[in-house]
């Protein structure tokens, strides 16, 4: 008998067009699909499970008490805003002088 870990088997159900979405991108990358889906699964969890983390430490200290001050509410603001861009100009077409 191996010793070498086995990876578990789960299923589960998904709507026809994103079972079809990842069909096609397993083609389009050469990978299986039970490979995409985990892909997408481990990424997935990579980047909600400390956002959930950091969620429940922010109520935790709302709980307490633990608040921000208005200062540095905008201090925050101040160092994260972000001037508006500026709308685009559009080029006017000019038409060719004639010669002649």
């Amino acid at each position: 008998m191996s010793s070498e870990l086995k990876d578990s088997q789960m299923s589960i159900r998904l709507p026809d067009a994103l079972k079809e979405e990842m069909a096609t991108y397993a083609a389009l990358t050469g990978r299986s699909t039970s490979h995409v889906a985990m892909e997408a699964l481990r990424e997935y969890l990579d980047w909600r499970t400390p956002q959930i983390a950091d969620l429940r430490k922010a109520i935790a200290a709302a709980d307490d008490g633990d608040f921000a001050s208005d200062e540095e509410v905008a201090a925050v603001f101040d160092r994260c805003a972000k001037p508006a861009p500026a709308p685009a100009r559009k080029q006017r077409k000019t038409p060719a002088r004639r010669r002649g």
